[in-house]
């Protein structure tokens, strides 16, 4: 895998880690947390995948690997869900423009 396919890679994981934070609603850590969260929910995704016995439904080629697009958005909206369920204690309230 060459330096570009790497970071096409990152991207398309950041893509879904981002889409799967919004879809949840709980965005923590800007990009760099889409990223990892897009690279733990391909992980987790394919793996909840194979355990049930589901194909493959929309992968993207980057170099030699495969990116599980759908996958990816599920294990990691699944990931983000149980993490936003750990730290909704800990979160703190935001300012609104009327507090001022």
């Amino acid at each position: 895998m060459s330096l570009v396919d790497l970071l096409i890679y990152l991207f398309i994981a950041g893509i879904c880690g981002g889409v799967a934070q919004s879809l949840v609603g709980f965005e923590r850590g800007g990009c760099l947390g889409a990223i990892v969260t897009g690279l733990i929910g391909a992980m987790l995704g394919t793996w909840i995948a194979q355990k049930l016995g589901l194909g493959e439904m929309l992968t993207l080629q980057v170099g030699s690997k495969q990116y599980p697009v759908v996958w990816s958005v599920i294990g990691a909206s699944l990931f983000v869900g149980v993490l936003a369920m750990l730290t909704s204690g800990r979160r703190r309230r935001r300012r609104d423009n009327d507090d001022f």
